[in-house]
């Protein structure tokens, strides 16, 4: 599951990261130390002419045929598992994939009958994209457009906290998710894990747990009884 990330880039910096050469909108995101679903964020998806484009959608994949857009609010992650079948995700899986860039995502560990975030990041740069899919809900006034993040099985540093993550995609696969002619066998092949060595982990705070919180003190260690799985 991916229930919250972060978001500590530059307009400019995923823009060159994702060789987007100028902005498609005028609106710009801040820095955000915990993004939550239903918020709005960047992603990354082929506009018109094929060409890669920014743009903010809700968090939150909201079906073209859904006559609530609360629906959405179900919707943050979906299985790679299930994604062809799932009637909620099948057409986006076929037709409308895009790219999530974040800086790290938190996930909660059971420990004693509580639960502990940690804050999961990528060990070598300050971007990586996850795999997900987009929608343009268009029954209410203005059309709003939506994502999902696609989980897939935890690698083995993962599962010591949960049994799912999100998909990693590293850049010389971001073409081949982005291409409209891929086939599903394709696509799938890219739904696998990330290597445990792409990431690196620590315990955090539990002031992650509210959304009201997004300040950097929130991705920063904490002493924590349950230590040992990662190395900080």
């Amino acid at each position: 599951m991916c229930g919250r990330f972060t978001r500590e880039y530059t307009w400019k910096e995923v823009h060159a990261f994702l060789s987007v050469l100028q902005s498609t909108t005028g609106e710009q995101l801040p820095l955000s130390y915990n993004v939550a679903p239903t918020q709005d964020s960047a992603i990354a998806r082929l506009d018109e002419k094929g060409q890669r484009e920014i743009v903010i959608a809700r968090w939150g994949l909201i079906p073209r045929w859904a006559d609530d857009p609360a629906i959405g609010n179900r919707m943050i992650n979906a299985r790679s598992e299930t994604l062809a079948g799932k009637p909620a995700f099948r057409s986006a899986y076929a037709k409308r994939r895009c790219l999530v860039p974040i800086s790290g995502f938190y996930e909660w560990q059971k420990v004693a009958g509580r639960k502990q975030p940690w804050y999961i990041h990528p060990s070598r740069r300050s971007i990586i994209c996850l795999a997900g899919l987009w929608e343009r809900w268009d029954k209410g006034g203005e059309p709003i457009d939506s994502f999902t993040i696609i989980t897939t099985n935890a690698n083995d540093h993962i599962k010591n906290l949960h049994d799912r993550m999100p998909v990693i995609l590293s850049p010389d696969e971001f073409d081949a998710w982005l291409n409209p002619k891929a086939t599903q066998e394709q696509l799938d092949r890219l739904l696998d894990p990330a290597p445990p060595s792409m990431l690196a982990a620590h315990p955090v705070s539990t002031r992650v747990n509210s959304p009201k919180n997004s300040d950097p003190s929130l991705t920063r260690p904490v002493e924590d009884e349950s230590t040992g799985l990662f190395k900080t």
